[in-house]
């Protein structure tokens, strides 16, 4: 890709980045068809591929589907022009521009954009896993991944088969009691989930997941920011009492001196996070404002984090009330998805789609630059009855303050 067509893309939008929708199939999942994609258009990769279950946005990682993947699955395209003929891998654009797109800080840090957001949309709950620390996924040279979710009202127009999410261990539970579970999981169902703990999931709030935390996620459609790394370990042999989940992946990631041993498997764990008492209180996020409603509703905007206990990733809830405009600022750049709505963003269109054709352009995901973030970004809502809202996700914002 040429740097003048990257320069276009900068220039063209005053750092502001039309971005292109990035599919994700899953050969293993079932898909609970609420991502807006059109129903004839889930499988478009056949069905040996599988089906459309996730979207991710501002995304510089490649997605871990197997050998058949393209190079480029799950990365994140943006435009340079309306008709979508140039079109530039967001990835390349980071490493060109580099502090120019996400900042001083960012840059020097990671060198790339160390976060994407994905929707996944799975019809019935995934199996009991973990994602690993920074630590234990160097060993096999990945990075950590610490995650948050948030489960929007505007996609979740049915629950699923399994609305509720088990995370954890009960405190009660020892190692050895564990252990003899991931021991049995070649037998058959090892009943993981006996161990643990299931919350039933509401609408419009979320939960912080850090490296080393078991969870198996429900069936509701989730928002999930994250750092970029598909790096994962499953514990739980059989989901929902008949799909089982190949042996293997009970040592995916895990060194190869360390295959077979179910001490290591154990070691991957948290283990205070996951046998906490306080779980629900330390990890369950409600909506919280970024700024008193009362200064910011005269203004024609209200602003809510909704994920807020990672210091590494971090996410935002916006809404603008009908017919009006205002100028937001953010002290780090971020990526955002339309979830109602539609406006003006400095002659850029924004608005949530109510059905996406596989392949389609669309005007619902934008990455707004460091600098255009610090200086602000103006927004009109032209609806004369529903508001704007719209989710950012975050890196590491030095706004977000922590109690």
């Amino acid at each position: 890709m040429s740097k003048a067509m990257m320069q276009k893309a900068m220039d063209r939008g005053n750092g502001i980045l039309r971005m292109i929708p990035s599919w994700v199939p899953r050969s293993f999942m079932r898909p609970g068809k609420r991502l807006r994609l059109h129903m004839d258009d889930y499988y478009p990769y056949g069905i040996e591929r599988g089906a459309i279950d996730e979207r991710w946005m501002a995304s510089t990682a490649h997605a871990d589907n197997g050998p058949d993947t393209p190079g480029d699955e799950g990365m994140s395209y943006l435009l340079a022009d309306d008709e979508g003929k140039e079109r530039i891998l967001f990835k390349d654009l980071v490493e060109e521009f580099k502090a120019d797109v996400i900042g001083d800080f960012l840059w020097s840090k990671y060198h790339d954009w160390p976060m994407y957001a994905g929707t996944f949309d799975n019809l019935g709950p995934l199996p009991h896993h973990l994602h690993h620390d920074d630590y234990h996924a160097a060993k096999v040279n990945q990075k950590g991944k610490p995650e948050m979710y948030f489960f929007p009202s505007q996609l979740n127009n049915h629950p699923g088969e399994c609305a509720f999410t088990f995370f954890g261990l009960s405190p009660e539970v020892t190692k050895d009691q564990l252990r003899q579970a991931l021991e049995n999981y070649p037998k058959g169902d090892n009943r993981i989930l006996e161990l643990s703990r299931a919350y039933k999931l509401k609408l419009d709030t979320g939960w912080d997941i850090p490296p080393g935390i078991l969870h198996a996620p429900g069936s509701l459609l989730t928002y999930e920011p994250q750092i970029a790394s598909e790096i994962s370990t499953f514990y739980q042999s059989v989901l929902h009492g008949e799909h089982i989940i190949d042996k293997a992946f009970e040592w995916i990631n895990v060194p190869e001196d360390r295959i077979g041993d179910y001490d290591y498997l154990i070691e991957l764990l948290d283990w205070e996070l996951n046998v906490d008492p306080d779980f629900r209180e330390n990890r369950y996020m409600e909506p919280k404002p970024a700024r008193p409603f009362d200064e910011t509703m005269p203004q024609g905007y209200f602003e809510e984090w909704c994920g807020y206990k990672s210091k590494r990733i971090s996410c935002k809830r916006l809404t603008v009330l009908p017919r009006k405009t205002i100028t937001i600022k953010d002290g780090a750049p971020y990526g955002f998805f339309m979830l109602q709505g539609f406006g003006n963003m400095e002659g850029f269109e924004v608005s949530a789609p109510n059905v996406i054709r596989f392949g389609q352009l669309t005007n619902d995901e934008y990455f707004i630059c460091a600098d255009k973030a610090k200086v602000g970004v103006t927004i009109t809502n032209l609806s004369n009855s529903q508001p704007i809202v719209m989710l950012k996700h975050f890196a590491e914002n030095p706004d977000l303050v922590f109690e």
